[in-house]
Parts: structure tokens; sequence; C-alpha cells
């Protein structure tokens, strides 16, 4: 009965979701100077769930739901190994991109559709932050962490991978390629650029950041050359890379730093080094967290799927499978990463509190200067 309930409520937000959600923070047209009274970040009034002993030997026969994006690839044998030494059932609950995934939750909030949310990254992190969707938990694992990951310190959510959101282009494709972000403005790469909507991708939302790092009070005019220049904009990532890159329809994309290592692992036929490539100052650094929905009729089997989310082995899978960097810092990355992932030493990176305080001014100028 509770999963029949989960699945209708899943029914019903689609009706619910085509309307945008208000954002509980203050818009502000100043990236500084305007700051919010309270942080999304501010744990100091928060206790977290304690996963005991005797919590965990109840947990046995129980069957829990994981809340992923639909471009989350289970690890094979993965969740399978968790229920041999838990006895609990993981069930995958896939949703649309992120931004949609949080929306959900948000509109949840208290009773959700699923118990544990991986995926979550800090673009759209103060948005359910702010909104009460996770219970505070502080995972076994979290001394392994790296620290700088750790956002939340109350344990909200978790970091469970980083990676960074840059721009790639087929090799093959330019006789000159374009080497920084600003040559997507120019006339030779017309029609070549496709990118995702900030409003519902974490991808499309890292990207309008980078660019207002990069290019500061400029970003407006920016956007508005690369609307001249016939970019396209889809509204999650995975339509933009199958659809439109993998295709070759166009030729830079939106996408990740380790897209590059996917590209060599999986080409058909084999290739001596990656196919694509990478626009290093287009980065920016993104980081996902999972972390347990408030209101779970299942805590204890939550937090020991949260541990086990950021155990070694899982952490040793997920860069072949979804092409991000482990939160473990015991863990040791597969020797092609080594080889072929280039290093980004300068990602931009932006608080979570200041996304969280200018998103609306910014997606919304995006969206008059883009798609209207």
């Amino acid at each position: 009965m509770i999963y029949i309930h989960k699945l209708l409520k899943i029914i019903a937000l689609i009706f619910v979701m085509v309307f945008p959600l208000a954002n509980c923070s203050d818009d502000s047209n100043e990236v500084s100077g305007n700051q919010k009274s309270q942080s999304c970040l501010d744990d100091s009034e928060l206790s977290e769930f304690e996963l005991t002993d005797e919590a965990k030997n109840s947990v046995q026969g129980e069957s829990i739901d994981l809340v992923v994006y639909d471009a989350f690839l289970a690890p094979e044998g993965a969740f399978e190994r968790f229920k041999d030494e838990t006895g609990i059932t993981v069930n995958i609950l896939t949703t649309a991109d992120t931004g949609t995934m949080v929306s959900q939750a948000v509109l949840t909030s208290g009773d959700p559709v699923g118990d544990v949310m991986f995926g979550i990254d800090n673009t759209f992190l103060c948005r359910a932050l702010n909104n009460d969707v996770f219970m505070p938990y502080i995972p076994s694992t979290w001394d392994e962490l790296s620290d700088p990951l750790k956002l939340d310190r109350a344990g909200r959510v978790t970091p469970v991978d980083y990676g960074d959101i840059c721009l790639n282009y087929w090799k093959g494709h330019f006789e000159v390629p374009p080497t920084t972000i600003a040559d997507l403005t120019n006339p030779r790469f017309s029609s070549q650029f496709v990118t995702q909507n900030p409003e519902t991708s974490a991808p499309g939302m890292g990207f309008l950041l980078s660019s207002i790092a990069v290019f500061g009070d400029d970003w407006e005019n920016f956007w508005t050359e690369l609307r001249a220049n016939d970019i396209a904009v889809r509204s999650g990532w995975s339509e933009a890379y199958y659809e439109d890159f993998y295709s070759k329809e166009r030729n830079i994309v939106t996408s990740y730093a380790t897209s590059p290592v996917a590209e060599y692992i999986f080409a058909e036929p084999p290739v001596d080094s990656p196919p694509t490539a990478i626009i290093p100052d287009s980065c920016f650094r993104s980081v996902e967290f999972a972390g347990i929905l408030r209101g779970t009729d299942s805590p204890a089997a939550s937090a020991l799927l949260v541990d086990f989310l950021t155990s070694v082995y899982f952490q040793e899978m997920i860069p072949e499978t979804n092409f991000v960097l482990p939160a473990n810092e015991n863990a040791e990355l597969p020797e092609v990463f080594n080889l072929f992932l280039e290093e980004i030493p300068n990602a931009v990176t932006i608080s979570p509190d200041l996304i969280d305080m200018n998103r609306n001014v910014w997606t919304e100028r995006w969206t008059e200067l883009v798609l209207r």
C-alpha cells in the first residue's frame, strides 16, 4: 500500500510540476552586498538521526526507494550486494532531470515519494534545504569524505561525488577548435552549440554560472550573442548530449570534464585517445549529494543506504558507470581516468547561498535573452 501511495503521488505531480516553484530566498540583482539574513546551510538548531545497533538489526526485509535523476546508472550488482549485507531491497525511482527531481521533493516535503534522494547538486541545494526536504544524518563514512565537499555540516545531505561541468566538443569536426568560452560567439561556431535550460538542468545551471563568473556584468551580452549565433537549448543533459551532440547535429555541448573519458571507453571501433575534448575556462565545479527524505517510513534502512553510497566499494564503482569522481578520499580512480581526465585547477565555485539568492533573477533574465 505504501508503494501504491507513492506511485499515485508521482502521477499527480506530473500535473502539478508544470508550474514553477517560488524560490524561498530574496531575489537580487547584485552578486554581493545583499546577503540573506540566514544561510540555508545554518545548522545551529538541527539534530541528526542516530543509527543505533538496535535499528540496524531491525531493517531485515525492508524495501526502500532511491529517487534519482534520469541519467543515473546503477553500478551493476551494487544494490544486490547491499541487500546481501543488510537484508534491504533498493528500488530505483527515476524522475526526469535534477531540477524536476528537486521540485518534486519540495512539493512532497515531509510526505516523500521515496526514502533517499541521490543526485541533488550544489546548484539546487538551497532550494531543497530551505524547504526542509531532508532529515539530518551523519554517515559512518563522514571522516573519509573530502572536507571541501561537505557543504552542509548538519548532514542533511552527504557528498557522494563531484565533477566539473564543462563545454565539450568533437575534436575531429573543427580545423581550428574552440579554446575559450568566448569562442562560442564566433560566427565560425554558428549552429554548433547545444546547452541545457538552467531552470531544469544542473549542467545548464552550471554553465550559466560559469558564464556569469567569467564575463561578470557582460554575461547578458554573451548570451545575446549566443542566441544570434543560433544556440540550441534542451531541457536536460540526456537530450542535449545524445540527441544533438552524439548524433553530431551539434558539435559543442555542455557536459562534464569526464565525458571525454566516457567517449574513449565506449568508442566503437576502439580509439587511442578520447575523440572529444573540453574547454577548461568554461568549467563549474558540481557536487552531488544524497540525503534521507524527511518523512520516510524507513529512516534506519535509509541511513544504511547513505552509508553504502559513500563506502569505498560503491565509490570505486561510480567513476566508470556515472563518470563522476568519488567523494570518499580512500577510493581509487580507475587507471583510464588517470590517463585521460584533464585536471581543472580553476573550476568556478559559487556558494549555494549566493546561487539561491540570485538564481531567480539570473534564470529569468536568461529566459528573456535566450528563449523569448
